[in-house]
């Protein structure tokens, strides 16, 4: 897909700039690790240009599984709906979502893909990268075993770089 098409999408949801400029932000970053040639550059780069596609319509934890259905509904490839739908943190486990009241299904990211955009998306506040230990400074009320995932994917995409 490309840049245009991307962003084409993430209007038509509903998406402000702000949002699309955090896309793009994650987009480049995410690509920065896709340089390796079992990565697929072109679906690194339309899964974080979409990732937040769900900001469209809500701004907290909902946005990923909401994301995941406007992509849906947009006739979009699996492989970008599973990257939208697991980029949360380092992912959630079926249990996370339930008690965060989110349909209970394993949103962990598996491919290389899901797990660099999800890593992209956790060293970018806004538009800017911020550092590992900044990324974790934000995560202090989030449950311990969720920020030692965080620090595991880091470690794992980190070596892509």
């Amino acid at each position: 897909m490309r840049e245009e098409d991307c962003i084409a999408l993430l209007r038509r949801a509903g998406c402000s700039e702000g949002v699309i400029a955090h896309c793009r932000a994650v987009r480049d970053l995410a690509l920065t690790y896709a340089s390796d040639p079992i990565v697929d550059r072109d679906l690194v780069e339309a899964g974080a240009l979409l990732h937040d596609i769900g900001r469209g319509v809500t701004h907290d934890i909902r946005h990923a599984e909401v994301g995941g259905t406007i992509c849906r509904s947009f006739g979009l490839d699996e492989a970008i709906v599973a990257i939208v739908e697991r980029h949360i943190g380092a992912g959630l486990t079926t249990e996370e979502c339930s008690l965060l009241d989110l349909t209970p299904r394993d949103c962990m990211p598996r491919t290389l893909e899901e797990k660099i955009v999800a890593h992209a998306d956790n060293l970018v506040k806004g538009t800017r990268v911020i550092t590992m230990e900044e990324r974790m400074q934000h995560a202090i009320a989030i449950p311990g075993r969720q920020r030692e995932r965080i620090c595991r994917l880091g470690r794992e995409v980190e070596l892509f770089r």
